[in-house]
């Protein structure tokens, strides 16, 4: 009789923990969570159909667009590609750039993109996550003249296993931020579901490559600060911003994290202020299941002043999914604003 009771209260505390984590669960997906709309005076971008996962402005107004992303939701079969978009065109539209070298685009799968610029000769490299296959390697172009991407060199490296987003560094020196610590999805998903935080950071050189943090629940958008002293990490189930100071040798110390209460994936920060803007989902669980009835909301916030005590946390802009669903990030530029998703279309909107 012990024996069966001691059994009954073993099944009950486990049913309770089950039962725990799966409210933990739904708190972390902000599964019941409703925005109200805030919306500014926006219109689509042309040829973007398929999503616009990722997207990055130069200080000349020249903007990168990374399209077509296949993960778990795919919506076209067509391979990905680079846009570029010239913010100081009085009409701009993007213009799909030609990619050249030893590249095979028929598997080309972008993901995140960093651009780098070398001071020495003003030389203008990107860098872009891709995925054929559902593996991950680091793609580095050097963008010339014509609309055209030249492509130099092909990064496969173990601790580069699940790659989403990076930042570069140099001409061949980046961060990345590696999205799961698991490649089997079970795993993945019970690693989430029992709260394990074991994503992390990685820093690439020819020279060396290794962990820089870690302890990150979902290390999702990753970017770097003005004056390249700090990082910025994206905790997407966390609702954080991760912020890390850059020390000698590369080495990363976590200074603080900011609470956003959105599940936010890439990162942008203003050339000029420093401001952090964040392509963000109101609800982790409609964005997963996409229904047509019920999409999946979009949201952009901002952060100013985000090392000192009291950063400033403002949701810019808010859609219940009619308009735009699943935004992944959102970039300023004089005035005006860009905003990216996963995989629907794209908005250019005024910010005045």
């Amino acid at each position: 009789m012990s024996a069966m009771k001691t059994a009954a209260a073993l099944a009950a505390l486990v049913a309770a923990f089950i039962g725990h984590r799966f409210l933990k669960l739904n708190e972390m997906t902000l599964g019941s969570r409703e925005v109200p709309l805030k919306h500014l005076h926006c219109q689509y971008l042309k040829n973007i159909e398929y999503g616009a996962e990722d997207l990055t402005i130069v200080r000349d107004g020249l903007a990168f667009i990374s399209t077509g992303l296949k993960g778990m939701l795919t919506f076209s079969d067509d391979p990905g590609k680079i846009y570029i978009l010239d913010l100081l065109h009085p009409k701009p539209s993007p213009v799909e750039l030609q990619i050249k070298g030893q590249l095979d685009l028929n598997s080309f799968n972008p993901h995140g993109i960093s651009v780098y610029i070398d001071d020495t000769d003003n030389s203008v490299y990107l860098f872009v996550v891709n995925h054929p296959q559902h593996t991950s390697q680091i793609e580095i172009f050097r963008f010339v003249e014509d609309d055209t991407l030249v492509h130099l060199k092909t990064i496969i490296h173990p601790l580069l296993h699940s790659v989403n987003d990076i930042v570069a560094v140099g001409v061949e020196r980046f961060y990345a931020t590696n999205h799961q610590y698991f490649l089997n999805l079970k795993l993945t998903f019970l690693m989430f579901f029992l709260g394990f935080p074991l994503c992390n950071v990685v820093y690439y050189s020819p020279d060396e490559v290794r962990e820089a943090a870690s302890g990150i629940l979902f290390s999702n958008g990753i970017n770097i600060s003005p004056d390249k002293r700090y990082l910025y990490v994206a905790d997407f189930l966390d609702h954080e911003i991760d912020v890390f100071e850059r020390l000698e040798g590369e080495q990363l110390v976590h200074v603080k994290s900011v609470d956003v209460g959105s599940l936010c994936d890439n990162i942008e920060v203003d050339h000029k202020t420093g401001d952090l803007w964040l392509g963000c989902h109101p609800n982790g669980m409609k964005l997963l299941n996409a229904d047509p009835n019920d999409p999946p909301g979009s949201e952009v916030i901002k952060i100013q002043n985000i090392h000192s005590e009291q950063p400033l946390v403002t949701q810019v802009y808010a859609d219940d999914g009619h308009v735009i669903m699943g935004s992944s990030v959102a970039a300023p530029y004089e005035g005006k604003l860009l905003v990216g998703t996963v995989y629907h279309k794209a908005l250019y909107c005024d910010l005045k």
